[in-house]
């Protein structure tokens, strides 16, 4: 060990800790606003069934129907890798996981809708129903990961079906057993910061009433309008209806079609990869980062039926549309069709397949100061690791061969995406 340096310094400690004493406020800011991500499981999709069509075999159908259309369109994996352009080396696995997906979880976040999509009569009963069928979804295990409900929005005209609705749906889930931990609530059409803070007040008010803990209750803000990205005084209202949510806010979710309507985009040209669409989920996507507050992409409404040229075309559509939206870092988007949710799978799975190899040993490399062809950064290690886990928790990627090519275990990785603030210095475990 070589001779050691003299060290010296010029100012008094009291200047340490008077700075420290004027950026406290910030501080505390920093933590309350920007805690980072949760760290829990994200569903690649939303699929939302009207309240008064969903009953105790939707997500089997769902699933069988889906299973049916690669039957008939794409019987094999070859067939299935012409249509997207899937590389052979990926063909046979992708296609694989893709019908077992299929017939184990065909939909990992399904919303009970109650707006755009109701058609019913008596959307008391229909509600109290969902609530039923879905507390009977989770004591049997055949419930998606996540399920609830979108309702009305907060605007005059349907406020009160809204928090009606809502009352009657959390009130059927606490006789039927009590709140599950997936569930989801979906409040539309957003376009005041003081909508989301008066949503706020209808769950603390339902929390009181039961005896609930203060904040048991999210939701997800969905964006269908102009003015919740840019206010009338040219802010961001989407950032302000963040913190109007007071922590509860999990998600802002794009909704395509309402957002294109509003402004003006012609039907034909109404898309998720619009610039329209672009510029919107930019904004959301800098208002939620840091936040925990995940950023869901929308939809597309062309649906795969039909002859089998018209659904391979609808299906290379929809599996552009969410391979883009996986470049962009938007993991999550909506399905409208039960023949969407094959080509979501296809395009999440050979996204997570085709970049799984460098992204372990790049991760690997970085946790052992192995160095390698690619300097990385603490900030990479973290979205390393968090590729690795979407991947794993999706059925991308198993647990295992993740834990071969890194020698981390889950606990090690989960540690790398969700490190505490300042820290991200963390150790493997072998």
């Amino acid at each position: 060990m070589g001779q050691q340096e003299k060290v010296s310094t010029s100012l008094a400690g009291a200047v340490s800790e008077g700075i420290s004493a004027s950026l406290a406020a910030v501080d505390a800011e920093l933590d309350r606003r920007y805690p980072g991500d949760p760290g829990t499981r994200q569903p690649v999709h939303t699929v939302y069934v009207p309240g008064n069509a969903f009953d105790a075999g939707t997500i089997r159908s769902w699933g069988d129907q889906a299973l049916a259309a690669l039957d008939e369109h794409a019987p094999d994996a070859e067939s299935f890798a012409a249509v997207l352009g899937l590389s052979d080396d990926l063909a046979e696995d992708v296609y694989g996981r893709v019908r077992a997906k299929l017939e184990r979880e065909p939909i990992e976040d399904l919303r009970v809708d109650f707006e755009d999509g109701y058609a019913g009569q008596d959307e008391d009963q229909d509600a109290a129903r969902a609530a039923r069928l879905i507390s009977e979804a989770y004591a049997k295990g055949t419930a998606a990961p996540y399920m609830g409900i979108r309702m009305k929005c907060m605007e005059a005209a349907v406020r009160d079906r809204g928090i009606r609705t809502t009352d009657v749906f959390l009130t059927g889930l606490l006789e039927n057993g009590g709140l599950p931990d997936g569930l989801v609530l979906t409040l539309p059409k957003v376009t005041y910061p003081e909508q989301v803070s008066a949503f706020v007040r209808l769950l603390e008010a339902f929390e009181k009433a039961h005896g609930l803990d203060a904040g048991r209750l999210g939701f997800e803000i969905q964006i269908e309008t102009s003015q919740s990205i840019l206010a009338s005084d040219g802010t961001a209202a989407v950032a302000r209806m963040i913190g109007a949510a007071e922590g509860r806010a999990t998600g802002l979710h794009y909704g395509t079609f309402d957002y294109s309507a509003c402004l003006g985009v012609s039907a034909a040209y109404q898309a998720s990869d619009h610039p329209a669409a672009d510029h919107a989920k930019a904004i959301m996507q800098v208002a939620a980062a840091g936040t925990g507050v995940r950023v869901s992409d929308g939809s597309t409404n062309v649906l795969p039926v039909g002859s089998t040229d018209h659904v391979h075309e609808a299906w290379r559509l929809h599996y552009g549309l969410t391979r883009r939206a996986l470049s962009r870092a938007y993991y999550q988007g909506w399905d409208m069709h039960p023949g969407h949710i094959p080509t979501r799978y296809a395009a999440v799975f050979a996204f997570y397949r085709e970049g799984f190899e460098a992204a372990a040993k790049r991760l690997s490399a970085y946790a052992n100061h192995a160095g390698g062809d690619v300097m990385d950064e603490p900030a990479t290690a973290k979205a390393l690791s968090s590729y690795l886990l979407r991947g794993i928790d999706c059925g991308a990627l198993d647990t295992a061969e993740v834990g071969a090519l890194t020698g981390m275990t889950r606990a090690a990785l989960d540690r790398f995406a969700a490190p505490r603030r300042g820290d991200l210095t963390v150790t493997t475990d072998r």
